[in-house]
């Protein structure tokens, strides 16, 4: 089998700007991607078989985002073969960092080259977003300013950073998330300039907060550090520094009960030449 990397995205902010007719929530955020995530393994079949060849014992086979890609690629193109696949999982499950997503874009860029399918980035990307919002971004492949319900990306430069990240013990259902009646739903959209003079909050942490309180002790635990926030819709909490040492030695530092880890962002995904016709700078879903 060969192997491939899975990394996950921290949601330098994120903002929930308004609600579209059919109820998808309408976003500004900044997706970062760094330099800690899963492993994909595939080997592929002659025998159009697609298989999962490890049990994940919380997500069944058919609700597996890595399995759902394959098997959508093969629908959409017609392929005649198949693949067996496996996840090292290592981004924590529910933790807002992007991980079914990017193991998704991952099954997606790697089959298509050893599919030999050559599609491009933008047929991907329409792919993707019939798996989930954040799935175009992953296979976008470049840090990103993102609009829309996430299917609108444009390539962001940031500063180099490293990042302590840390996972209280809770899973936080997205979708309960978004339904709650206390959500901020009418932040003023900003523009990329905002950002970049600073400030911008997670409209999702005050909420995730209340209906976790794990989520609530970790911030305020992390601010001591810096500025700490939600990434996505949690539960994983981030401070930013200029340092890996100083990330590393924050992460030793966690609380009990807490897992953790500190990375490095990067401005490239590392498949990101696996799509044919690479778009420019935006994306327009």
């Amino acid at each position: 089998m060969q192997s491939y990397p899975a990394p996950a995205k921290l949601n330098l902010f994120l903002h929930v700007v308004g609600r579209r007719a059919d109820g998808y929530h309408l976003l500004q955020s900044v997706f970062r991607l760094i330099d800690y995530g899963d492993t994909v393994h595939i080997a592929p079949r002659r025998d159009g078989i697609i298989r999962r060849i490890h049990e994940v014992p919380v997500i069944p086979e058919d609700k597996d985002l890595a399995i759902r890609a394959a098997r959508l690629l093969q629908q959409a193109t017609g392929c005649k073969l198949g693949a067996d696949i496996a996840v090292d999982k290592r981004i924590p499950l529910g933790g807002g960092l992007g991980g079914g997503s990017s193991d998704a874009a991952t099954v997606l860029l790697a089959l298509n080259r050893l599919w030999d399918l050559n599609l491009s980035r933008r047929q991907l990307i329409e792919l993707g977003l019939r798996l989930g919002a954040d799935v175009p971004f992953f296979v976008f492949g470049r840090n990103a300013w993102v609009e829309g319900i996430g299917e609108i990306l444009q390539t962001i430069a940031l500063k180099p950073a490293y990042y302590a990240v840390l996972t209280p013990p809770v899973q936080v259902a997205t979708p309960t998330v978004f339904a709650h009646p206390d959500l901020t739903r009418n932040t003023i959209p900003w523009k990329i300039s905002d950002f970049l003079e600073g400030g911008g909050r997670n409209d999702l942490q005050p909420v995730v907060c209340r209906m976790h309180p794990q989520v609530a002790e970790c911030l305020d635990w992390l601010s001591q550090f810096g500025e700490a926030r939600m990434s996505g819709s949690g539960a994983s909490v981030f401070v930013e520094f200029d340092d890996m040492e100083t990330a590393e030695y924050v992460v030793t530092q966690r609380p009990a009960g807490v897992v953790g880890f500190a990375a490095r962002g990067l401005d490239v995904h590392p498949l990101r030449d696996y799509a044919n016709e690479p778009l420019g700078s935006r994306q327009a879903g």
